[in-house]
Formats: C-alpha cells, sequence, structure tokens
C-alpha cells in the first residue's frame, strides 16, 4: 500500500523537541544526529548489525502459554517433528477455541519470529483492518457525539480479523508441517469441548448482556442463556467446522466462499459494515521489527501499528542514561515513571498505521533523541502531564494473549494476539462459531473525548478506511551472549510498561519465575497518575513518591497481564520456562529432537 499524505508532519516532532532542549545544544546533535541518519541504511539496518553470539543449539524446547491445553498442543506438534512456528499455530488455534474471551479466528495480533540460522526477526501483523465502508465519524451520532456502545457491541465494532491468514501464512512460510497438521489439536478440541472454568465464569459474567444479544453467540457460549457452571463441557461444533475448512483450503477457507459469504451476510444483517471485498483484500504484512540496544542486549520488538517497540526503544534508552541499580527505590521508580510520561506522551502523537500515516520512526527511536527525552527529567519531581490537544483517549481491551516458544534448533517465536474486550464485540455470525473482535475501538473515535481507560491518540490514529488500528501488543525477544528471552504479555494499554518491567528484572538478573510474579506498576501520560498493584510499593516508597509529586491509584492484578516467558541461558546452557501466576497457563520445558531445516 502507498502512504497516504503525511498527517503528522516532522515539524511537529522538531516542536517538541525544541521544547526540551537548549538551543546550542540542540543545534549540535541536530547536526549530529542528521549526519548519522544520512547513512544509507542507517536507520532501518544499524541495529541488526550488532555482534551476537553465533547460534548454539539449545538443551531443550520450551513453550509457556495462557492455558495448559495450548501448552500441551504446542508440545504435540513439536514432538510430532514440528518446528516452533507449527507450534505456534497449533498453541494460537487451541487459545482460539479455550480463551475465547482473550482472542481467536475473529482476532488479530503480531507474531515476532527468528530463524535459528538468522540474527535478524521478522514481525508478522496480522492487526485487524477497518471495514472499506468505514469513516474517522462512524460512532458519532447526528449531534456529533461519541456513541461508545457502537464501537464496543456487536458486529460494528469489529475490524477485519487477521489470525486466519497468519496461521496460514506461517504455516507456508515457516512451518515443517501442513496446516492441517498443526490446526487438528484445536479441532479436536472444539469438538470434543473443554471444561469450563472460574476465569471463563467471571469473564462470561461480565460480558452476558452482549452475548445474549447474539443468538449464535448465545448458543456458543452460554447454557440456556446463562453462564455455564464450572466444569460443564463447552463444545464449539460450528468452530471446529471452520477450522477444518481452514485446514483444507488456507486463507481461501475463511477469506473467500462458503465462509465468507456467512461471515458477511450476518455481520450486515445486525447493522455491520463488512463486504465480501473486505475479507477478499485482507493481507498479513511482514514487517521489521524495532531493533536497539539495551547495554549489552539486543532487543527486537514490534513495529507501528504496535506502540510497543518505539515505546520500549524509548523507555530503555532513556533508562540507560543513569544507573538504575545504584538508586533508592523511590528515585528508581520515579525515573521509570518519568520514562514512561514520555513515551506514551509520544505515542499520542505520533503513532498509527504506517501504511497510512508518516511516523518519523528513525528519529523517534534514536538514542539522541531519547537523550532529549531524558533531559529535563527532574530527579526529584514529576513532571505535570499536559493535556493533548487534537488526541482521543481511545480505549484498549485488556483480556488479550500472549505465548513464547523456543524450538530445539533455537527457533522462537514471541505472539501476542487480541479481539480486544472480554469476548470482544459478543457477536457471532450465523453458521461461523467465529466470535468477532471489537477492535474499532482501538482506533481514536473522537477527538477530545475520555473513555474508561485514558488512553490518549490522536490524528493518526483516526478512523479511515482499511486502516489498521494502533495497538500496544508487544511481541517482545531479547539477547545477548548471555541467553535469549522471549516473553510478553496481554493488559491493554499497561503491555509495554509491563514489558519494560521485566526487561530491566531480566537485565538485573534472577529467573523467569522472578520476571512474572514481580509486582507491577505503570504510567501512560493520561491520566496522570501511577497505577500499581498492591504490593508494588511499601508504605515509605508510596510517601516518597507522592513527596516528588506523583499521584499513585491501586490496580486489581487481574489488570496486570498474564505475561508468559520462555529464557535460554547460554551461559549455563539451559532453558526455562514460566507463566504469570495471576492467571492459569503453563510453562513447560521438555526434549524434542532437534532438526535443521535445510
Amino acid at each position: 500500500m502507498t502512504p497516504a499524505t503525511n498527517n503528522i508532519p516532522d515539524q511537529t516532532l522538531i516542536a517538541h523537541e525544541r521544547r526540551l532542549w537548549p538551543r546550542p545544544v540542540r543545534i549540535s546533535l541536530l547536526l549530529l544526529g542528521t549526519l548519522m541518519l544520512a547513512i544509507p541504511g542507517y536507520a532501518q539496518n544499524n541495529a541488526n548489525t550488532t555482534n551476537i553470539t553465533p547460534n548454539t543449539t539449545p538443551p531443550a524446547a520450551a513453550i509457556a502459554s495462557a492455558h495448559p491445553a495450548a501448552t500441551a498442543a504446542g508440545e504435540q506438534i513439536l514432538k510430532a517433528g514440528g518446528n516452533a512456528f507449527d507450534a505456534a499455530i497449533a498453541v494460537a488455534a487451541t487459545l482460539a477455541v479455550v480463551e475465547p474471551y482473550s482472542s481467536g479466528l475473529g482476532g488479530g495480533g503480531f507474531w515476532l519470529l527468528q530463524r535459528a540460522e538468522e540474527k535478524r526477526a521478522v514481525c508478522v501483523d496480522a492487526r485487524e483492518r477497518a471495514p472499506l465502508a468505514a469513516d474517522r465519524d462512524l460512532y458519532l451520532n447526528d449531534a456529533g457525539t461519541l456513541e461508545p456502545d457502537l464501537s464496543l457491541n456487536g458486529p460494528l465494532a469489529a475490524g477485519i480479523p487477521g489470525v486466519p491468514a497468519a496461521l496460514d501464512h506461517l504455516a507456508a512460510h515457516y512451518g515443517r508441517l501442513p496446516l492441517s497438521t498443526s490446526l487438528a489439536p484445536a479441532i479436536d478440541l472444539a469438538r470434543e469441548g473443554f471444561a469450563v472454568d472460574a476465569r471463563y465464569r467471571r469473564l462470561a459474567q461480565w460480558r452476558l448482556a452482549v452475548l445474549r444479544a447474539s443468538p449464535a453467540a448465545a448458543k456458543q457460549f452460554l447454557l440456556d442463556n446463562q453462564v455455564p457452571p464450572e466444569g460443564h463441557r463447552l463444545t464449539q461444533p460450528k468452530l471446529a467446522d471452520t477450522l477444518e475448512r481452514l485446514a483444507a483450503r488456507g486463507r481461501d477457507g475463511f477469506y473467500s466462499g462458503t465462509l465468507a459469504e456467512q461471515l458477511v451476510a450476518g455481520v450486515r444483517a445486525a447493522g455491520g459494515l463488512w463486504t465480501l471485498e473486505d475479507l477478499h483484500e485482507y493481507r498479513i504484512v511482514e514487517r521489521a521489527p524495532i531493533v536497539f540496544r539495551y547495554h549489552d542486549w539486543t532487543i527486537r520488538s514490534a513495529p507501528p501499528p504496535s506502540a510497543g517497540g518505539v515505546g520500549l526503544a524509548q523507555m530503555l534508552q532513556m533508562l540507560a542514561e543513569v544507573d538504575l541499580a545504584a538508586l533508592e527505590r523511590p528515585a528508581r521508580v520515579h525515573r521509570i515513571v518519568e520514562s514512561m510520561r514520555r513515551a506514551y506522551r509520544d505515542r499520542a502523537a505520533f503513532l498509527g498505521d504506517p501504511d497510512h500515516v508518516t511516523i518519523p520512526l528513525a528519529r523517534l527511536t534514536h538514542p539522541y533523541y531519547a537523550a532529549g527525552l531524558a533531559r529535563d527529567i527532574d530527579p526529584q519531581r514529576a513532571t505535570p502531564s499536559q493535556p493533548v490537544t487534537d488526541a482521543d483517549h481511545a480505549p484498549e481491551g485488556q483480556d488479550t494473549t500472549h505465548f513464547s516458544i523456543l524450538d530445539a534448533d533455537g527457533n522462537r517465536v514471541a505472539a501476542t494476539l487480541s479481539i480486544n474486550y472480554p469476548f470482544g464485540s459478543g457477536f457471532v455470525p450465523p453458521g461461523t462459531g467465529v466470535l468477532l473482535n471489537d477492535e474499532m475501538d482501538d482506533f481514536a473515535t473522537q477527538p477530545g473525548t475520555a473513555n474508561v481507560y485514558g488512553l490518549v491518540g490522536g490524528e493518526a490514529n483516526a478512523i479511515a478506511p482499511g486502516k489498521r488500528m494502533l495497538s500496544s501488543m508487544s511481541p517482545t525477544l531479547v539477547e545477548s551472549d548471555q541467553g535469549v528471552a522471549i516473553l510478553g504479555t496481554p493488559g491493554g494499554s499497561r503491555i509495554i510498561t509491563m514489558v519494560l518491567n521485566a526487561i530491566l528484572a531480566l537485565t538485573d538478573g534472577g529467573t523467569p519465575k522472578d520476571w512474572v510474579a514481580a509486582p507491577r506498576f505503570h504510567h501512560q501520560y493520561l491520566p496522570d497518575v501511577i497505577q500499581y498493584e498492591p504490593e508494588a510499593f511499601d508504605s515509605a516508597e508510596q510517601a516518597a513518591l507522592r513527596a516528588m509529586g506523583h499521584r499513585l491509584k491501586t490496580v486489581d492484578p487481574h489488570q496486570f497481564g498474564n505475561m508468559q516467558v520462555v529464557y535460554w541461558d547460554r551461559v549455563r546452557h539451559q532453558v526455562s520456562a514460566a507463566s504469570d501466576p495471576r492467571g492459569l497457563g503453563t510453562a513447560r520445558v521438555f526434549s524434542q529432537p532437534a532438526h535443521r531445516d535445510d
């Protein structure tokens, strides 16, 4: 696609820099940065040229996912001769069956992939797209007022899904096994059913009214129009049929033919905008990850339309300016929070779908720009966040999912998938078994209007036909001579800061169990408050942060993600993995015969 007219002129970024830097320093760094950016290929390739220890074979394979059945499905495929990419298909499809509140064929996501023999990674962007009939005023009434329910509930809230196309793409270009083999565990589980657990019941109860509004969803996910009891075996025969179509015909089994017609007919009959053209035109995009250094570690993360890689690059490069280990805990938290504040301010101002807006990506992720952002951090006082003009407070669902995979050859996958809110839009087109997302709510739906999460977004993330909405999903690979970490988490707007804290913990030492269990805190520019888990700060630390001018708010740990980590320790020649204790996932390390691809 050809990028649209630049809605984010470089002058905006220059003005932002001008507020942070005195003129003599600004001129010197601008000249130096311009010279570096003028080197052919610097912005795209510099971070990929860092020396990394040549690959050695890990001693075991590992999978960490948000559900035991998904981890088991991935292990089954690896032991059947598949690689990490085949296992990723099995895990994602199984999560679509057992975690309908978090992900599914009706959603999208980002797969960060790295082959064992390659230093470079690739990000498979399977983010949803807006229907071609959508426009920026889609959710405004005749008075110009936002109708928030329209972007959250029912088929009008649904973007065009990307997961089916991604599964087909992984099998065709990266896997060893046929797509039908990798999908088999999910098909069997959809037909045979799984036991409803407490988490399913809690989230289904929260979205009960929305699920009841869709007869097909109510039949699929409820029992006699009520939340099923714990232990009830939930079968999904229509979803199994759809998975079988996908297994037999690849992407054409979903995006064309009988199923596509059923999807479009069901959506349009209930007030949605989808057309067959929307489905036919959907394509995944392979994008270069955001790659940067933090001390001795090379970090690769998702690029726009995810804000994850840019945010991590900015925050970690700001934090590299100081010796965090030498700071007392309140001072360390203060410094981290101030880096979060600045990165989320830039998220609001500059980021969106790179196929529709021009993003000054090389400059936003440059270490000199990060140094400029860090320069005005007062070590003693919080910087007040100012209202963002021309920006919207766009919500972002928290019931996403993540899984991490390492196979015995050293291939690695970090994948974060979502349908946005629990059970997405709550709508299933009759006859399909496909629960649709409500990711359209991740667009900036109306400038200047706040929502329950207060996450800011601006013109770069306005609704447009065929556009991908901005995301916080941040599948990440962290690598050095010491080891390789594969990590990510759900958590809506908090995803990026959770991954940040995990990387800081990783580089400090410890184990994956430590990294996923540590209490978390978050700041996203607006609202101007540190959100934190009850155990994150003791009373003295809270008092010290308030004395610096910070406002604090405790948040339920259920809202702080469900991190999944695999770590290959190259020094000790060990592989370990951990699932977040906040969830019900399973991490497994197991033997798998190495099978180098030719």
